[in-house]
């Protein structure tokens, strides 16, 4: 099968590329490498790899159509980025979502990455068919992309639980790996609203969601998926503890609100029908996670959580 992967050279995108290429896919990585090339060096040994530079939102029907499947993953990731960068964040992840969707051929299988943050403030456990609350504009332009997607036949759309762990293009600004991170260089950490609750999906599982997917994508087709996994449900406190027990380091509770408001239980039933069952836990995350950061201090800015 023919397998392009918008946003091929991020966090997702590589280890998905590989996983691919193992199954003898032919895999094109999209991707405008703002971050760089080195991360993707690895894949060359691959002989069905191929790469191509390109922005999203300039993404046309010659670049698409010689694909069977598209997983579409490119977009502007994370509360502190969509801040940042709030005009971008809704001309990538909307206007480059209109853009590649305007060049699909029905008969193209698109697999939409999409987030379990559209879910907001709402409390209780969330299925697929609850009421979304987004809180934020990256969760808003995810909400909003995720419903162009939907709108087309052949789609599917995944809403990932919060992803950890450790890739060929790190990610330091997820929860767990900031987490990890600030116990390890830090010494300490300090938390907004501690009681919220989030939930968590090891990368690898993550990845083994997407080949199950394509597995499955005529019996998928047309559905909306939250995926992750039920016994990695935690508050923002227990994830910090759980971390405790293997560095020491302080743990400071702030009365001060977090403006990226978000506390869900999720239900993954829906995904777990199809065999989806992850395998890393939380526990062997942050473990490999610790490996690194003891080797390894990245050169970028810390932000409180």
């Amino acid at each position: 099968m023919k397998i392009l992967i918008t946003g091929g050279a991020g966090y997702k995108g590589l280890k998905l590329a590989e996983a691919l290429l193992t199954r003898d896919h032919e895999v094109t990585i999209f991707d405008n490498y703002m971050y760089g090339f080195e991360a993707a060096l690895f894949l060359f040994k691959y002989p069905k790899v191929s790469f191509l530079s390109m922005d999203i939102r300039n993404i046309g029907e010659k670049d698409i159509a010689p694909y069977d499947c598209i997983y579409h993953l490119a977009g502007i990731s994370g509360y502190p980025a969509c801040e940042a960068n709030p005009h971008s964040a809704h001309m990538i992840n909307v206007g480059g979502t209109k853009k590649l969707l305007s060049g699909l051929a029905p008969g193209q299988l698109l697999i939409n990455a999409s987030t379990t943050s559209i879910y907001g403030n709402f409390g209780d456990a969330c299925t697929e068919q609850t009421p979304v609350k987004p809180a934020s504009l990256y969760a808003r332009t995810k909400l909003e992309a995720k419903k162009l997607c939907m709108d087309r036949t052949n789609s599917i759309s995944l809403r990932f639980a919060t992803i950890f762990g450790v890739a060929p293009r790190m990610r330091w600004d997820l929860m767990p790996n900031d987490f990890a991170l600030r116990a390890v260089h830090e010494r300490c950490l300090v938390l907004f609203d501690s009681r919220s609750v989030r939930t968590f999906l090891h990368i690898d599982d993550a990845i083994q969601a997407y080949l199950l997917i394509l597995d499955n994508s005529d019996k998928m087709s047309g559905g909306v998926f939250n995926v992750g996994c039920e016994t990695m449900n935690l508050s923002k406190r227990q994830l910090a503890e759980k971390i405790a027990e293997k560095v020491e380091y302080a743990i400071i509770e702030s009365d001060m609100t977090d403006p990226d408001v978000r506390n869900f239980i999720i239900n993954f039933d829906k995904i777990s029908a199809f065999g989806f069952k992850p395998q890393k836990t939380i526990e062997a995350g942050i473990d490999e996670l610790i490996k690194l950061y003891r080797f390894y201090k990245p050169n970028r800015p810390f932000k409180v959580i």
